[in-house]
């Protein structure tokens, strides 16, 4: 059976609080999920703001794929007709061949947002749908509050459904506007309903109960041949229903098709790229899609992942374009440890030497390190207990001084001194801070000997007080990121002084990208 999935980021998804898209965004946006292959895309409301009218307007000079651009607006006002409402005409300039329209279906709604009577709700939804029919265009009626409507007075909920299906609505979309219900109470209604709605019907939930993915599946259970959700579940409030859970689970636990064949494997990309043009932090452990969906901590679990892949994991996580990682910490056991050597490339010559590094990343976590995101950190621990290792450089000692001049205000200079196939490098160098500094001198004294430096890039220098309670004695925690091309790696240093911990994030950075990243 095919599920319509009627993807909304754009418009509800934009309700969402921090959550704000230009057009461009927009497009931008809606070209990646078109190539993912969902039936409908909301792009907004065109009644309601320009940023939406200019996507509309954009959005014809493109062709969509796979994908129905549909606009989105309310039923025409009360008292009034739907041929010289503003909101409607805005739906018909944009355009669109599917307008998705909503109305009133909780009694509380008529009477006390509305004003209206029960009578003339029943008119403006039908006369609005079938005016746009009448204008050749495919109507989607989205049912507002339908569930809380329904359980106030049953027989009204469904006289609205009843004046979208006599109005020319191709598909009647139950709503969990306010996101409460739950998954029995969706169940028993929609059973409920039984032949009294002979139309096919679509669902549209909330989270704000923490069941908008399993509602949505319990109504595809229950006959729902569309369903309405955002990307990671973006959304007003606790957000919407998120499409990337649900896409997997119809596809793989339900054996629904709502893709086209391989697009499924798109679905972490997509996700990412979405958080990407937002400006907008990932949440990693989202289901299917974060990047810790399918990462391993403890122990025991990556003993049996050795073992068997599929112990620990419900799905292989290249089927929605993830991938397995094991992590690293104080909980590992050796086979994180000769997990991650494989991962990094990096042969392990005993089971001593991995014990050796299990023992260390333990000691060392106690005092404050952490490898779980500083994987380049562990990759050297292991490249350094290889018996032939020779690295790259020693240090023999560094200073920082940091001073405030006249004319001049704050600025830093660094000294290192580092040993080289014996050789002993000195050199001094100035910063904008004591460890931009001391990459500085670094760089000075290894570039000559190793050129490839110069393409190496700190992306990214996060610090974390661990004891805050210590105030200026706490241990402070320094991960860098670095960056060469496509390759990307973090290390970790930890001290009481964040000096000494930014030069032991520094030295592992530059010592793995010379060592492993070449």
């Amino acid at each position: 059976m095919t599920i319509q999935i009627y993807d909304t980021t754009l418009r509800d998804g934009t309700q969402s609080e921090g959550f704000n898209l230009s057009s461009n965004d927009k497009i931008r946006i809606a070209r990646r999920i078109d190539a993912l292959g969902v039936t409908f895309i909301e792009g907004g409301w065109p009644g309601s703001n320009p940023t939406d009218a200019e996507f509309f307007e954009r959005a014809r000079d493109y062709e969509w794929q796979n994908a129905i651009i549909t606009a989105f607006g309310s039923t025409c006002r009360v008292k009034g007709g739907p041929e010289d409402d503003s909101n409607i005409q805005a739906l018909l300039n944009s355009h669109t061949l599917v307008c998705t329209i909503f109305g009133k279906t909780w009694n509380l709604h008529v009477t006390e947002v509305l004003h209206t009577t029960f009578e003339d709700n029943l008119r403006i939804i039908e006369q609005s749908v079938a005016f746009l029919r009448a204008e050749c265009r495919r109507v989607i009626y989205d049912a507002e509050h339908f569930f809380q409507g329904y359980k106030s007075d049953p027989s009204y909920a469904l006289e609205t459904l009843n004046a979208a299906i006599r109005g020319g609505a191709e598909t009647v979309v139950l709503c969990d506007t306010n996101g409460g219900t739950m998954p029995w109470e969706m169940e028993r209604i929609i059973q409920e309903l039984g032949t009294n709605l002979a139309h096919p019907f679509g669902i549209h939930a909330h989270n704000d109960s923490e069941c908008a993915v399993i509602n949505s599946l319990v109504a595809v259970r229950e006959g729902a041949i569309q369903v309405q959700g955002t990307i990671n579940g973006i959304g007003e409030r606790c957000g919407n229903a998120n499409l990337c859970s649900i896409i997997a689970d119809l596809e793989l636990k339900m054996d629904k098709r709502c893709l086209p064949e391989g697009k499924l494997s798109n679905l972490y990309e997509l996700s990412h790229f979405i958080n990407e043009v937002a400006n907008i932090t990932p949440d990693e452990h989202l289901p299917f899609v974060g990047k810790s969906a399918f990462a391993h901590k403890g122990g025991v679990h990556v003993a049996a992942m050795r073992r068997s892949v599929q112990s620990y994991q419900h799905i292989n996580p290249e089927k929605v374009g993830n991938k397995m990682r094991v992590v690293v910490s104080d909980l590992s056991g050796r086979g994180n440890i000769i997990s991650k050597a494989e991962e990094h490339g990096v042969e392990v010559e005993s089971n001593t030497d991995v014990m050796t590094v299990l023992n260390d990343v333990k000691e060392l976590e106690a005092q404050g390190f952490s490898f779980e995101a500083a994987e380049a950190s562990v990759a050297m621990m292991l490249k350094r207990q290889q018996s032939d290792y020779k690295p790259p450089f020693e240090l023999v000692d560094f200073s920082v001084n940091v001073e405030h001049r006249q004319g001049r205000g704050i600025f830093a200079e660094a000294t290192v001194k580092v040993k080289v196939d014996g050789e002993i490098l000195h050199t001094a160098a100035e910063g904008n801070g004591p460890v931009n500094a001391l990459d500085i001198a670094l760089r000075k004294a290894l570039q000559p000997i190793y050129p490839q430096l110069a393409s190496f890039q700190l992306a990214d220098y996060k610090v974390r007080i661990l004891d805050g309670e210590n105030g200026t004695h706490a241990i402070t925690r320094v991960l860098i990121d670095t960056q060469n091309g496509n390759k990307r790696w973090s290390t970790v240093g930890a001290s009481g002084n964040i000096i000494e911990a930014s030069w032991w994030a520094l030295a592992d950075s530059v010592e793995y990208g010379l060592m492993v990243a070449h």
